[in-house]
């Protein structure tokens, strides 16, 4: 009889499905593990929250740890789990070393969610105006650290295909070291978008994201500065409506229903809000991964108007479920000539499903995945020996994390 397996997810936060994308996607990593037989344990440093998922419901144990603190190391070589997932590389560094202490033997999985210094090195080269370049990720801080992590772990999972090609040719790591492995969803056809809410049925713009995520703050502020004038101009009874989690005040002070621009705070039900407006916009400026927003607009058959930074790595060489443009006027025209053209606005919802299909079915990722996990578990040891950059980091990084977390430590007590 084949042992159950475990595995230990260590999250930055603890997941929040209806708050950011990055919450339905480890919510997808929890599904993939518990229907291949692992039994899953879920810790985090982080405070609960109101909106955080139960994850008992998901049969998933709660254990809440303690940075710094040796606790963690009783606890997890009593678990003694067969995999641990960090989520984010800051855990990685955080915790990765105390797994190598207590759990040798552990496969160590690194979620990077999206390519941190990816998206710190774009916003930096947009509020220093100028062009970004891939060159400009040599030189961030972050890209030392990120990179570091992603070496001395097993596995890494990249959710898009840019930056799978961006850590395989700018910084020359091994295609044994990463796993494709984007948002998975259900398939849908066209019966499916018999049931959402007709065309007739809908009515609005909307805008929806987590604010404490910095591009999603700089998309409202552009849609409120540069796009929405236009819109009015040649649609003044035109609505935009912008949902997102922990809005801050500088957020809330955009809101003008005058002008048609509602500020809106969270939304109780994301779905049901995309389902129920006509347009999607997402006018992305910077950022990196792939977008959840514009994926749920597929998936509920909301066409979006993005940018090409929104689109990238999203939708292969299909035609976008809507239009990708840059220019702010011609953005605000192609998103009233969706809102009002019926046949147009169709088609574009087809050309979500067709993207669906080719780019997010989850059958086509997740045996993928664990059959690689099962084979690193029979055989760590190679694996490893041929990462030897990996092994160096290990030795000299671990010894200076491992010595400031042991001086905190000390010094907390």
């Amino acid at each position: 009889m084949n042992q159950i397996k475990k595995l230990l997810i260590i999250g930055f936060v603890w997941p929040e499905p209806n708050s950011s994308a990055a919450g339905g996607r480890m919510m997808q990593l929890i599904s993939i593990f518990k229907e291949n037989g692992f039994e899953i344990t879920f810790a985090s440093a982080a405070q609960d929250s109101d909106f955080m998922v139960d994850l008992s419901e998901y049969g998933v144990s709660k254990k809440s740890i303690e940075l710094n603190s040796s606790s963690f190391d009783d606890f997890a070589a009593k678990l003694n789990p067969d995999v641990v997932l960090f989520d984010r590389f800051m855990i990685e560094e955080q915790f990765g070393w105390r797994i190598i202490e207590n759990c040798p033997k552990a496969i160590r999985i690194l979620d990077t969610e999206d390519l941190h210094c990816l998206r710190t090195a774009r916003q930096k080269a947009f509020k220093e105006k100028r062009t970004f370049e891939l060159l400009d990720l040599l030189s961030e801080e972050v890209a030392k650290r990120e990179i570091a992590s992603i070496l001395r772990c097993d596995l890494s999972l990249i959710i898009s295909e840019f930056e799978m090609n961006v850590l395989q040719d700018v910084f020359k790591i091994s295609n044994d070291l990463l796993f494709y492995l984007p948002f998975l969803v259900e398939k849908m056809n066209e019966e499916d978008l018999q049931k959402l809410p007709s065309f007739e049925d809908r009515k609005n713009f909307v805008f929806i994201g987590n604010f404490l995520h910095e591009p999603n703050w700089n998309t409202v502020q552009y849609l409120k500065e540069a796009v929405w004038a236009f819109v009015k101009k040649d649609f003044p009874e035109a609505v935009l409506e912008v949902y997102g989690a922990y809005p801050s005040q500088k957020v809330l002070q955009l809101h003008q229903p005058k002008n048609g621009f509602y500020i809106m705070g969270r939304a109780e039900d994301a779905n049901e809000v995309v389902k129920n407006a006509r347009v999607v916009l997402a006018p992305i400026r910077f950022g990196a991964g792939l977008k959840g927003k514009l994926l749920e607009a597929m998936q509920c058959g909301t066409p979006s108007v993005t940018s090409s930074i929104g689109s990238e790595a999203m939708h292969l060489d299909l035609p976008w479920n809507g239009f990708i443009e840059d220019n702010p006027e011609e953005f605000a025209k192609k998103a009233i000539s969706l809102y009002r053209d019926e046949s147009l606005w169709k088609e574009s919802q087809k050309n979500g499903i067709a993207i669906i299909a080719a780019c997010y079915q989850k059958s086509s990722y997740s045996n993928e995945l664990v059959s690689l996990i099962n084979s690193l578990l029979s055989d760590s040891q190679s694996h490893r020996l041929h990462n030897f950059m990996g092994n160096l980091l290990q030795h000299h990084a671990y010894k200076s994390t491992m010595y400031m977390s042991k001086w905190i430590e000390a010094k907390n007590k």
